[in-house]
């Protein structure tokens, strides 16, 4: 059995007063039996370390650079992620990819550079409602992953994949289990077709997951948790989520 993981993607959300109450709350609330981190923008991350210090939960960031140093900007290395302990990054975010214009290729590349550092980066893939409405699911998907997979070759089974179907993500829609099942089916077979770590690989749900639908969807088969949103900003929900997972 894959343990499960939930991770938490704050987003642009958060201060040092209203990060320091939720990491209070998730600490009171746990430990659950399942994976848990919370990915925090950049400006946080060392104090999300010092809150976090001896509790099972891991931290993260939301993003990391393709490139290992140099004169870029206003970009966050994956050697830095790791000097301060980050356990994960989240490359490829839909809002990444339609906001700042990320290939598949620049995704795969920090994605290879998170990995080079220790750091498990949370791969994801996703179509949007016209992408499914055309049919186009499976090839969008299968797309996206098969240029991470290609470029971090034979490293590729120590990823993380979440798939997020755009159109879910905080617009309250969410894939009904089954189809949320299928498209994870995909994913795993052609994880199986490129590594034999596929079958203890975890792939994540992520896309208006909350209290009340979480059980569901972990339920099925190839869901091994959620890259959850907006509900990673409230301890309850967060917490029952959690709860959800561990069951």
């Amino acid at each position: 059995m894959r343990r499960k993981l939930v991770a938490g993607n704050w987003k642009m959300h958060g201060s040092r007063a209203a990060n320091a109450q939720l990491l209070a709350g998730l600490k009171e609330a746990g430990p659950w039996n399942a994976d848990v981190a919370v990915c925090v923008p950049f400006p946080y991350i060392a104090e999300t370390a010092l809150a976090l210090t001896g509790t099972a939960i891991a931290y993260g960031a939301q993003d990391c650079s393709a490139h290992e140093q140099g004169a870029y900007t206003g970009e966050v290395s994956s050697a830095m992620l790791a000097d301060v302990g980050c356990r994960y990054a989240i490359v490829g975010h839909s809002e990444r990819r339609a906001y700042h214009a990320e290939s598949d290729q620049l995704v795969a590349d920090k994605a290879k550079a998170a990995l080079a550092h220790g750091v498990t980066p949370i791969v994801c893939v996703g179509e949007t409602r016209a992408e499914r409405e055309a049919g186009q699911t499976e090839a969008v998907v299968k797309r996206q992953l098969a240029a991470v997979i290609h470029t971090l070759g034979h490293c590729c089974g120590e990823m993380v994949v979440a798939y997020e179907p755009v159109w879910a993500i905080g617009t309250g829609l969410t894939a009904t289990p089954a189809e949320a099942q299928a498209v994870h089916a995909v994913l795993r077979a052609q994880m199986q077709a490129a590594t034999d770590r596929a079958s203890a690989m975890r792939i994540l749900y992520g896309g208006s997951v909350k209290a009340d639908n979480a059980a569901q969807l972990f339920g099925q088969p190839d869901i091994d948790g959620g890259l959850i949103g907006g509900a990673s900003l409230k301890v309850a929900d967060f917490a029952a989520i959690c709860l959800a997972a561990a069951h």
